[in-house]
């Protein structure tokens, strides 16, 4: 791709999601992902409904008169990125590859992040790091990220999430939020998903196809594994096959669920042909509740 092409999409995808984000997702962003804490400003007189617990007892008994602490939340946030770039995200069977599903939706939560004056980060992964972009804020770096997600080609087709997490334990110090994008048809990664969600705020966003969870009738087909790169022929039209790949699709789901919320992770479940404005509103919405 050349650069007039790359800096083309890069525009575009900026433009689509930039106003998604302030939309649809700029406050929700907001009032989840909250600061730090709270960080006293100033004294100012009291006002009559002014929480008394706030007084400042020594300044009111200078001045005789009552005088209240005044506190901001202190909002700096570190966000990270967790983006799987293994060959079974190049799938889509209807208006998306994976891959550029999950490109919007890093870029919506980028500008999410950077409205807020956050900073963030990526890490591309594939059964290895591909590649680290440290956390950072600003317009430029945003879009640094964007060109990164379309431009960006991995050495690796296999998947690895167990070794990604533990990179991302040891390189990140302070507590963040960190969002986990992939199909995850990895499993052994329980363990290292225990470790970071108990030091991070830990979101799973598992991008899937509609021929993933329910396996097409369109006769005899030839497929490849885009992991392994094997080649092999099905006969779909076989039901005993079909109802074999939907029992292990409800597995898989059943697992996922149990694992994710054992480890008080929030999973967003998000399909290739269908919109991710509703699924990310219904988890803003979900945790307001729970707040």
């Amino acid at each position: 791709m050349d650069t007039t092409e790359l800096l083309k999409k890069v525009r575009k995808i900026e433009i689509k999601t930039r106003g998604i984000t302030k939309h649809f997702f700029s406050g929700e962003y907001h009032s989840v992902f909250k600061g730090r804490g709270m960080t006293f400003t100033e004294v100012r007189e009291y006002i009559p409904g002014d929480d008394v617990r706030n007084i400042d007892w020594n300044v009111t008994a200078r001045y005789n008169n009552p005088y209240v602490k005044i506190f901001e939340e202190e909002r700096e946030l570190t966000v990270f990125l967790m983006v799987d770039i293994s060959g079974s995200q190049i799938f889509g069977t209807n208006n998306h590859f994976k891959s550029e599903l999950i490109t919007e939706l890093c870029a919506v939560i980028t500008f999410s992040a950077i409205l807020n004056n956050d900073k963030i980060g990526i890490i591309f992964f594939s059964d290895k790091i591909e590649k680290f972009i440290p956390p950072k804020k600003g317009k430029s770096h945003a879009l640094r990220i964007i060109r990164e997600l379309i431009e960006f080609q991995g050495k690796s087709k296999r998947t690895n999430i167990s070794d990604a997490l533990k990179y991302l334990t040891n390189v990140l110090k302070k507590r963040s939020i960190v969002f986990v994008i992939s199909d995850f048809f990895d499993t052994n990664f329980e363990e290292s998903l225990r470790i970071i969600s108990r030091k991070h705020d830990t979101i799973a966003i598992q991008i899937y196809d509609k021929f993933e969870s329910d396996f097409p009738n369109v006769g005899l087909l030839k497929v490849r594994d885009l992991e392994t790169n094997e080649l092999l022929w099905i006969d779909t039209s076989n039901k005993k096959l079909r109802d074999y790949y939907q029992e292990k699709w409800n597995n898989k789901q059943k697992y996922l669920n149990f694992i994710f919320n054992k480890n008080r992770v929030d999973l967003i479940k998000i399909r290739t042909d269908e919109s991710y404005i509703i699924p990310l509103q219904n988890f803003f919405k979900n945790r307001e509740h729970r707040r």
